[in-house]
């Protein structure tokens, strides 16, 4: 599986995570090959159709078994270009199509409230700081974590971020997120006291780079002091960055860049308006309506 692993990572340049998820599909499929007295490289097209429908007798959601799905195809890819097999069994096999969900995102006035909750302590503080930036930028909360001192230039505005892959994107924010910053920043060496840290923006107490459950746990809780009733995560402001650049009238070709989306068609699922607003221009422009 390591020359797989390699594929995946470097041609393929596809997340740790997917990675890892398509390695443990594929010698799931070995298993399934074994136990069905059948070599992978002999499969057949219909051998494929029998595993696909094994995966959707076992009551897995759409999504695994759409992952699942893909995960062998980019195995049998991986075989053809090892010039292990000839012919793709795979070429034919459609993958189940997924029902695309709307984007759930915040109000303005939910953002407002959180990011001008009244903080009390360092902790705070730097959620705050971290809610402001994933609103600002729209950054995955693995681009966030990451972001080190050089990756930000506070003064001009921008962050360099390293996405899916390891792709490289600028991604401006505005002054309002660039002064939450320099607050920040200046607690977090008087946190430090001279002792030494890493070299990411956004540490613990004892100087470490926060984790992803940190962030998750850290801006859920602020949520909840906020009043927030729903549950705010990371992915939460990234969507509702999104939506309202889009209803502020935004292109989505500027969206697209600014998630570091390679697939436009990604980026259309924030294409939807908030009813409010609907109603609000269908109110205003509508003839009938004055």
């Amino acid at each position: 599986m390591t020359d797989f692993r390699n594929f995946l990572s470097f041609e393929r340049q596809l997340s740790k995570n997917t990675v890892a998820a398509y390695i443990r599909d594929a010698e799931e499929f070995l298993a399934y090959c074994a136990e069905n007295n059948s070599a992978p490289q002999t499969a057949g097209t219909d051998f494929m159709d029998a595993y696909i429908y094994h995966l959707k007798t076992r009551n897995l959601s759409p999504k695994s078994v759409f992952r699942k799905t893909e995960a062998v195809k980019n195995y049998y890819k991986f075989l053809i270009i090892n010039g292990d097999i000839k012919q793709d069994p795979c070429r034919f096999l459609i993958s189940p199509k997924l029902t695309q969900k709307i984007p759930r995102q915040l109000s303005k006035q939910e953002v407002d409230r959180l990011l001008t909750f009244p903080a009390q302590n360092f902790t705070e503080h730097r959620t705050i700081a971290i809610l402001e930036m994933f609103y600002a930028t729209g950054l995955r909360v693995s681009e966030l974590i990451n972001l080190r001192l050089e990756n930000v230039n506070i003064e001009d505005r921008w962050v360099l971020a390293f996405g899916k892959g390891g792709k490289q994107r600028f991604v401006p924010f505005h002054e309002k997120a660039a002064e939450t910053l320099k607050k920040y920043l200046a607690q977090r060496e008087t946190e430090l006291r001279g002792g030494e840290a890493a070299s990411e923006i956004f540490i613990n107490r004892g100087g470490a780079k926060l984790s992803r459950i940190t962030v998750w746990k850290d801006i859920s809780a602020l949520g909840r002091l906020a009043g927030i009733e729903r549950p705010i995560y990371p992915h939460l402001l990234r969507h509702t960055f999104a939506t309202h650049l889009l209803t502020g009238g935004a292109d989505l070709r500027s969206v697209q860049e600014l998630l570091g989306h390679a697939n436009l068609q990604t980026t259309q699922i924030y294409t939807h308006l908030d009813v409010a607003d609907l109603k609000a221009k269908h109110k205003k422009f509508h003839p009938r309506s004055k």
